[in-house]
């Protein structure tokens, strides 16, 4: 039997707490047991979130709320939007990005989310979300079953610029190589294509919102577009896309694996989610001021 939220939660609780200990007594072998555990939990812990309706009647993931009709044209297909938002930003970026699949800038997850959800997400706001994820992790650990984290460089492992990634993701899946922008963005087509698909299945019909979004994907992959079709088929971007993906795969699952041992080895677990403080000296140009 499945467990609860509830449940999975205080099994995270319990699990934070040993981690802490663990860590603290220098034990690697347990501290690694831990966390390949807690990694286990936090999983169970997202697909029991996404099988869950949220307030308000906000079904995540795997059930989008039906649509309304319009106030004035009575058209099926279209959603009104609250007025005022019920669902914190943090959430509704986690459910962008567990859709997306892959590390996002902040336009993206906009879209995405307004794509399928009842709300609008406003990018301008998401300037201070990583920050203030960083003061909480900073300040209460593992307190929470998931942080908007930042995506790394592979190189410096710095952050990388504009991009949120979430904590529950293994860092290889964060970790942003030479190639990982694309692979990255075929990894964005094919989840957004199978959310499509879900809604099909489901019975729901897919916002117009949604389709546009699948478009941009499907006119830069090779291909995923059928330019007499009235909208793209989900299936052909889904193959398109992993097909492509196949050819890039494996030399960037390898810098990945690379740069995520690095960062397993070299940085503190808030380091890990938030980066490497940058070094002044490494932003040096060759005159010797700062760029």
């Amino acid at each position: 039997m499945a467990a609860s939220l509830e449940e999975l939660e205080q099994r995270l609780s319990h699990l934070r707490t040993e981690l802490r200990g663990a860590v603290r007594a220098r034990d690697k072998a347990e501290t690694a047991r831990i966390r390949r555990a807690l990694r286990e939990a936090e999983t169970a812990w997202e697909h029991a979130l996404e099988s869950e309706a949220g307030p308000d009647g906000e079904v995540l993931l795997t059930e989008p709320p039906a649509p309304q009709a319009s106030a004035t044209t009575g058209t099926p297909g279209r959603r009104e939007r609250p007025t005022h938002g019920s669902i914190p930003i943090r959430e509704q970026v986690h459910q962008a990005l567990t859709l997306l699949g892959a590390p996002a800038s902040p336009k993206l997850i906009s879209s995405t989310y307004e794509a399928f959800f009842t709300e609008s997400l406003v990018a301008t706001k998401l300037a201070s979300l990583r920050r203030d994820e960083e003061r909480s992790f900073t300040a209460q650990g593992y307190a929470r079953p998931y942080y908007i984290c930042a995506a790394l460089t592979h190189d410096r492992l710095v952050p990388a610029r504009g991009l949120l990634a979430l904590s529950t993701w293994p860092v290889e899946r964060r970790v942003i190589g030479p190639l990982s922008p694309r692979t990255d963005f075929l990894t964005h087509a094919v989840g957004t294509a199978e959310q499509i698909q879900r809604l099909a299945t489901a019975g729901h019909p897919t916002p117009d919102a949604a389709w546009r979004l699948l478009r941009r994907f499907a006119l830069t992959i090779p291909g995923a577009y059928d330019a007499t079709a009235p909208e793209p088929d989900p299936a052909r971007v889904i193959a398109a896309a992993r097909a492509e993906a196949a050819v890039h795969q494996q030399e960037d699952d390898q810098q990945r694996k690379a740069a995520a041992q690095r960062v397993r080895d070299q940085l503190a677990d808030v380091q890990q989610l938030f980066g490497a403080p940058p070094m002044r000296d490494t932003l040096r140009d060759a005159s010797g001021t700062l760029s």
